[in-house]
């Protein structure tokens, strides 16, 4: 299909056709050029691609066709015009930070997002760089944080690990208010199966491609997608420089995770509302954070900005970093890691690993308490998923 007859096609035909080139070889799945430099007619026609003045290959550090094909085909599933992959989700923040930003520029940030993420805008004040973090769902926090040097608008929604949901069509409108001010959405929890944050209003999308978009837990990257321009005069320009790049073996992964990527959205979002719902009702667990819930705060938006509530679910138990513990060591089926968006599921303790280099009080500014514990549900028979909780829950509820 050639990239015009895709213009019409709905996610699941972008999902398996989009970024699709066929060599001369007429293969029917993706190759994986693994090669470190590409070869040219002659000098001249080095020089013209070397310029840019023609379109080719040079270097695998930033210009790779697999590696574009995985760019092709998010861009696509993201409703933007380009995208630009790299070695993982924080070197697309990086690249994000540093394409755009100069000393004296202030971000805004919401203030549950993850962990190193936190880290790394706190440590752009070595280089002038101000972050002022707010709370996600309060858009009148997200006013009243913008200054006249405001550059950067950054969120998640949902956010992690709370599954706070952030309003992106108001918080839009605040960045364009300020005029050169760009909004950036890290849409790793819902993805394009389930958000568009370029369609409400924000400029930058921003992906770990480890999670859901691959979806095995086999490789790492991230991408960012948003206009031609910025990509082209913004964020080419430093990956080519520093060399934050994503594999052509990780890209074809990538590429394979795409195909299957709204299906796998819809049951994780399926087994995770199962979940929360049973959980609500465990007498051993205090609260229970998911957007699907009736008792959500944010549901209401949710629903009109998604269309499902992603897979993953955090609850509180009583008896703080002790209890948590008890009950991740407790299951079986449920893997202790650090990742989210696989295929089988994970459990998490935030306050000691993904959030554990923040400072006490910056954990409990974002709602990070000992006792929470966060779930990516995976595709698992959901009753399974669910006599494995309670197995590890039990010793709470009986006191033993």
């Amino acid at each position: 299909m050639t990239d015009d007859s895709l213009d019409t096609c709905g996610l699941d035909t972008l999902a398996t056709h989009a970024g699709s080139h066929r060599s001369a070889e007429r293969e029917n799945s993706e190759p994986v050029f693994l090669t470190s430099s590409f070869c040219f007619d002659s000098a001249a026609h080095a020089a013209a691609v070397f310029a840019g003045d023609v379109d080719g290959n040079v270097y695998s550090r930033f210009t790779n066709p697999t590696v574009r094909a995985f760019e092709e085909r998010l861009a696509a599933l993201e409703g933007g015009e380009a995208c630009l992959a790299t070695a993982s989700g924080m070197s697309a923040i990086l690249t994000l930070v540093m394409g755009l930003l100069k000393s004296g520029d202030h971000v805004v940030c919401s203030r549950s997002v993850f962990g190193t993420t936190t880290g790394l805008l706190q440590s752009m004040s070595r280089f002038g760089i101000a972050v002022s973090f707010v709370e996600a769902a309060d858009v009148s926090a997200w006013t009243a944080a913008v200054t006249p040097n405001t550059r950067l608008m950054f969120l998640e929604t949902p956010s992690n690990p709370l599954g706070e949901v952030v309003d992106i069509a108001a918080v839009a409108t605040i960045a364009r208010a300020q005029g050169d001010c760009l909004l950036a959405v890290d849409n790793c929890f819902c993805t394009p199966a389930l958000q568009r944050p370029l369609a409400l209003g924000a400029d930058i999308v921003i992906h770990s491609a480890t999670k859901y978009l691959d979806g095995q837990g086999r490789c790492v990257g991230g991408a960012l997608v948003t206009t031609a321009q910025l990509i082209r005069e913004k964020f080419f320009p430093f990956l080519r420089a520093a060399g934050p790049s994503m594999s052509p073996f990780n890209a074809w992964v990538f590429l394979k995770g795409l195909e299957t990527l709204n299906l796998r959205m819809r049951a994780h979002s399926a087994n995770a509302g199962a979940l929360a719902e049973w959980l609500q009702g465990h007498p051993a667990v205090s609260r229970v954070h998911y957007p699907g819930l009736a008792t959500h705060p944010q549901r209401a938006l949710a629903l009109r900005q998604q269309t499902g509530f992603g897979g993953i679910v955090s609850f509180e138990v009583e008896g703080g970093r002790e209890a948590a513990w008890r009950v991740i060591d407790g299951v079986r089926l449920f893997a202790i890691t650090g990742n989210l968006g696989d295929t089988r599921s994970i459990i998490t303790h935030p306050a000691t690993t993904t959030h554990g280099r923040l400072s006490a009080d910056d954990r409990a500014k974002a709602g990070i308490v000992d006792g929470l514990v966060r779930l990516s549900v995976g595709l698992e028979d959901v009753a399974d998923l669910r006599r494995d909780l309670a197995a590890a829950l039990a010793p709470l509820q009986s006191g033993a």
